[in-house]
């Protein structure tokens, strides 16, 4: 009996040391091979981050890392942070070289596009940037509905409709993937708000869920194939989406065929084992006592090991496409000045022009032009948070932008701005600005004229613009003051437009903001508005381009513009008044998770802070204000030209299950542009109660010159009308007789025309991610 003892005791030491001695290492068609050979330590080790990137680190300023192996052949794989920049350490220690990055436009802006190819350009550009300085995945896109207007992180998202969120995320991903270089897409699910963002609960049905904050996600993913999914922060229906076993596992997985990495949003969650069941994959940035949990988990069985091996499986899948497994070469240089050309096309392509008394494009009378307002000085190039803490290498002002086109600017009035800016300067940051900030700071605000400088203005200028800056960040959301202008701002905008209009003089409002602001009282007072969203770092170029005619306005809000706050089905439920706190491990490497080590206090949760009903379900932005009449200052949808289109129905048709419109597009005005057609559906009575339109296809022409036409073919399935009962859990399409609205806004259609649906369908779902308690919707 010892001898057999003896045998097994050196049978086991063996085979321990038989798998240091085989010489193993990673490649695509041995991955099982590889975790087989790994200790448990190293197993563990493969699902937790390695940290952020310190000053010593190879990237420094960028997210962090996967474990490497050596013995085996597993290097890291380098993540940084996005979305419109790649965000990383511009100097590095004892390295005498700048590196830079280019500030694209924010993604409001690119969404504003309506144009799938300009988020391709955009997404190819700073993948370009990613690989040329030897990282591997961006942590990008952002594809969280805009659900209220006061969102911190609405800069990042696309739109209110999820359809325009998923076809922009999907044509950034596939730009930047074209590259070789991974996408992160991001927050998932329901991160609408960044107040309390690490514990927030929304409330919501299945079918607010599903129609809308998991369609974008659904569209982007099923259409793009992004190599990582980021968890989010917040709760769903009382569960963290990162241990969500029926968010990551069966919806992500089951129903729609993923088969990538799932990794946490950096810090997220609370419990790893939970996520490493739920196959949220990789816990960033990785902390010790989420090894040691995992670790201790599986010796006790309470982590199955093949659990841990599934989701190491997914880890190495990642690493064996990355450019860092590959030994790919890298300049750690770009082409900064390609990726600018690009920045400013699409930035100006994002523009929209939202009303015109025929102001604009300048005209030959127009040389001198008095600049208004702060922000003409200093232009938001896009929004603020880890994935910007700083703006680019520089940003073009508006100044410049209309200097470079051979316009003179009052230079009195440039001095006074200076003057004023930097004692707004001194006023607001009397012991400097703080070398790091994640909210954004406050921005200078205005000063008015007296009327004997105000009439010298007049006299020497052409015409007048006054441009109205906001500002957002991660991890805060804004207040209901920053929606609606300032006092001495409406006061300035006022004085300018009765002294220009008194004199026969014209004026020009630019909105550089983040997310819509209060336009209704005031719009009035100027001849044109322009909505330039954050353009990237030519904004002053951008912003030019358009007042004087070089590029015809081709931009479309993808966010309703409310005459007020409260008007809107998300507002009574959200948090517009709550100041923001610091959380505890914030930004350290190593830091405890919030209230790791704190004593649990009995706290009754607070609405909107630490739970938010969804009450409004499916009625978000235009589906509501259409639905339900309410007056809009600028309806989703709505942007002007500097010339005029015609609109001609060639066919329309049900076949199978893809319904088809053609659309001839014509240019019936002077000057060539483009143009963007929007298909709304309206679903037949009798079914569950729908909104009264809903975009389900849009398109945009090639630049067409005056007499031009395009045709342009729009088609979406069958089943992309259907509505999710939550009684049945199952998608369900009316039968009845379905209107189709070809329209250049949510408030302007075109073109109705009839097609019937003679039986419904229905397609089965899981029953999943239901609320705690039944959630009280808008009728």
């Amino acid at each position: 009996m010892k001898k057999l003892f003896c045998i097994i005791i050196l049978a086991g030491l063996f085979s321990q040391n038989n798998i240091f001695s085989q010489n193993i290492t990673l490649n695509k068609n041995n991955i099982d091979e590889v975790i087989n050979a790994m200790t448990l330590e190293e197993k563990v080790r493969m699902v937790i981050g390695c940290g952020m990137s310190g000053p010593d680190a190879k990237f420094p300023g960028t997210a962090g890392r996967s474990y490497e192996i050596p013995r085996l052949g597993i290097p890291s794989v380098y993540f940084a942070d996005g979305p419109h920049k790649l965000a990383m350490s511009v100097r590095r220690e004892f390295d005498s070289n700048f590196y830079y990055t280019t500030e694209f436009p924010s993604g409001s802006t690119v969404a504003a596009t309506f144009n799938p190819n300009a988020a391709y350009e955009v997404g190819k550009a700073i993948g370009t940037e990613v690989k040329d300085y030897g990282m591997d995945v961006l942590l990008a896109p952002g594809v969280n509905l805009m659900r209220n207007v006061l969102c911190g992180r609405n800069h990042e998202y696309y739109s209110e409709d999820p359809l325009i969120v998923g076809k922009i995320a999907a044509a950034y991903i596939n730009g930047v993937q074209s590259q070789g270089i991974g996408t992160s897409i991001k927050h998932f699910a329901a991160n609408n708000q960044e107040t309390n963002r690490y514990s927030n609960d929304p409330q919501m049905d299945q079918r607010t869920l599903r129609e809308l904050y998991l369609k974008g996600f659904e569209i982007a993913i099923k259409e793009s194939s992004p190599w990582t999914i980021m968890t989010a922060y917040n709760k769903i229906n009382g569960k963290h989406t990162s241990e969500n076993i029926d968010l990551t596992t069966t919806i992500l997985r089951d129903e729609w065929g993923y088969n990538g990495l799932v990794i946490s949003d950096w810090n997220a969650g609370s419990d790893a084992i939970a996520s490493m069941i739920a196959g949220n994959d990789m816990l960033q940035p990785g902390q010790e006592r989420q090894y040691n949990a995992i670790y201790e988990a599986v010796k006790n069985g309470q982590l199955e090991e093949k659990i841990l091996d599934r989701n190491i499986k997914r880890v190495l899948e990642l690493v064996v496409k990355s450019n860092t497994f590959n030994n790919k070469s890298y300049p750690n240089e770009t082409d900064l000045k390609a990726h600018a050309a690009i920045s400013r096309k699409v930035g100006t392509e994002g523009i929209v022009l939202l009303t015109n008394n025929g102001v604009l494009p300048f005209s030959e009378k127009v040389n001198q032009v008095a600049l208004y307002g702060s922000t003409s000085y200093d232009m938001v190039p896009a929004g603020q948070g880890f994935g910007s803490l700083a703006f680019g290498r520089y940003t073009v002002s508006l100044v410049e932008g209309l200097r470079n086109a051979n316009y003179e600017v009052d230079k009195n009035l440039i001095r006074k701005y200076q003057t004023h800016l930097a004692s707004e300067e001194k006023r607001l940051f009397p012991n400097g600005r703080p070398p790091f900030s994640l909210a954004p700071p406050p921005r200078a605000d205005e000063f008015i004229p007296t009327a004997e400088e105000l009439a010298e203005q007049v006299k020497s200028n052409d015409v007048a613009i006054f441009t109205i800056g906001r500002a957002s960040s991660e991890p805060v959301d804004r207040h209901v003051r920053e929606f609606y202008l300032t006092e001495n701002e409406l006061a300035l905008l006022k004085a300018v437009s009765d002294a220009y209009h008194s004199a026969g003089k014209k004026v020009i409002v630019v909105l550089n903001i983040c997310s819509p602001v209060e336009t209704a009282s005031w719009k009035s007072l100027a001849d044109a508005i322009i909505c330039a969203f954050q353009p990237g770092q030519e904004v002053g170029h951008c912003v030019t381009d358009i007042l004087i005619g070089k590029v015809n306005p081709s931009g479309k809000l993808p966010v309703t513009f409310a005459i007020n706050y409260g008007d809107a089905a998300s507002d009574k439920n959200f948090p517009f008044d709550y100041e923001f706190k610091m959380p505890s491990f914030f930004m350290g490497s190593g830091l405890s998770i919030q209230g790791e080590n704190e004593e649990p206090q009995e706290v009754k949760p607070v609405r909107n802070i630490d739970y938010t009903v969804y009450e409004e379900g499916i009625y978000v932005g235009y589906r509501y204000f259409d639905t339900f009449n309410k007056n809009v200052s600028f309806p989703f949808g709505h942007g002007l030209s500097y010339t005029t289109f015609n609109y001609n129905v060639i066919n329309s048709s049900v076949n199978d299950d893809i319904c088809s419109v053609e659309v001839t597009v014509t240019n019936t005005g002077n000057v060539s542009g483009k143009e963007v057609v929007q298909v709304y559906i309206t679903a037949p009575e009798g079914g569950l109660k729908k909104p009264s339109k809903e975009l389900k296809a849009f398109g945009k022409t090639r630049e067409l010159n005056p007499g031009e036409s395009e045709t342009l073919t729009l088609t979406w399935k069958t089943m992309d009308m259907s509505s999710f009962n939550d009684k049945s859990s199952s998608w369900e399409l009316a039968k009845g007789k379905y209107l189709w609205h070809i329209a250049t806004s949510a408030a302007d259609v075109k073109s109705t025309v009839e097609h019937k649906i003679n039986s419904s369908k229905k397609i089965k779902v899981n029953d999943v991610m239901k609320p705690a308690q039944k959630i009280a919707t808008i009728r």
